[in-house]
């Protein structure tokens, strides 16, 4: 056969397969969706995330079409002793899963991994001082997002952000904020949002960014952790994790931002 038609042929098919592949992912995840949800599963949300109760009906069915959804395409890794059950699985995927309602989604698609530690962990980074000579520093943390297909959680933080969901702190929504602002290349507190709303957005967020900044210098007690004046990539998570847990107090206070987060997100959670 001529070698530029076996050429055309191949590149006739890598380019029907680039447009039929996002069709069968599709039609996969809806025979998924499809699926009965456990009925140990269902024990696991209501003992583990009380939340996703007090959410309209049809919230909840979506979040339980979207954990199937999810468990069927996330590999999760224990350390330390941590055992991977339906329950560390369930419970995760619940909170994270909160994120993708009402909206078009593609669960996460640079996440491969999660990895799940008992409690706390320590990472160890290096970076370089001002004469080029690397410097090892160790962090204890309860949650880490990288942009390489990883997330990193403590068991014992997750557990808790699951039952307590009032307070202001959820460390599965905060990394898993992350995770869409990574979407779009490196962490910086600008997920993907349509251009005609994109003025709006970091209006609003970089003013309320400046805001937590002063505060947080001044020491003020402010509804969003200061952690988030870290950067605006924190911030972003921070906010996130209050929107969900806090709503009806952001609304309050930072109105402006809920609008923002709101539009985001497309649920309304202060009125749950």
């Amino acid at each position: 056969m001529n070698p530029i038609i076996i050429i055309i042929l191949v590149a006739a098919g890598l380019i029907g397969w680039i447009f039929i592949k996002p069709k069968l992912k599709e039609l996969r995840r809806d025979k998924i969706r499809s699926q009965p949800f456990p009925k140990i599963w269902r024990e696991i949300l209501r003992q583990n995330v009380p939340y996703f109760y007090s959410m309209p009906s049809d919230l909840q069915l979506q979040l339980k079409q979207h954990i199937l959804v999810f468990l069927s395409e996330k590999a999760f890794f224990g350390f330390e002793g941590v055992k991977i059950n339906d329950e560390v699985r369930v419970t995760i995927a619940a909170q994270a899963c909160l994120l993708l309602l009402n909206r078009k989604t593609d669960y996460y698609p640079k996440l491969k991994s999660i990895y799940v530690y008992p409690a706390a962990f320590i990472t160890k980074h290096q970076s370089a001082d001002s004469a080029g000579v690397l410097q090892n520093h160790h962090r204890v943390l309860s949650g880490e997002s990288w942009d390489l297909g990883k997330v990193v959680l403590s068991w014992k933080d997750t557990h808790q952000g699951g039952l307590v969901f009032n307070d202001g702190h959820n460390v599965v929504i905060h990394e898993f904020a992350h995770q869409l602002d990574q979407e779009t290349g490196a962490a910086n507190g600008a997920p993907f949002v349509s251009y005609k709303k994109q003025k709006s957005w970091s209006q609003v967020l970089s003013k309320e960014f400046e805001l937590l900044q002063k505060q947080a210098a001044k020491g003020e007690e402010t509804l969003l952790d200061h952690y988030g004046a870290t950067n605006p990539a924190e911030f972003f998570a921070v906010a996130s994790e209050v929107f969900f847990e806090r709503p009806a107090a952001m609304l309050r206070q930072h109105q402006a931002l809920y609008r923002q987060l709101q539009s985001f997100y497309q649920v309304n959670p202060a009125i749950w």
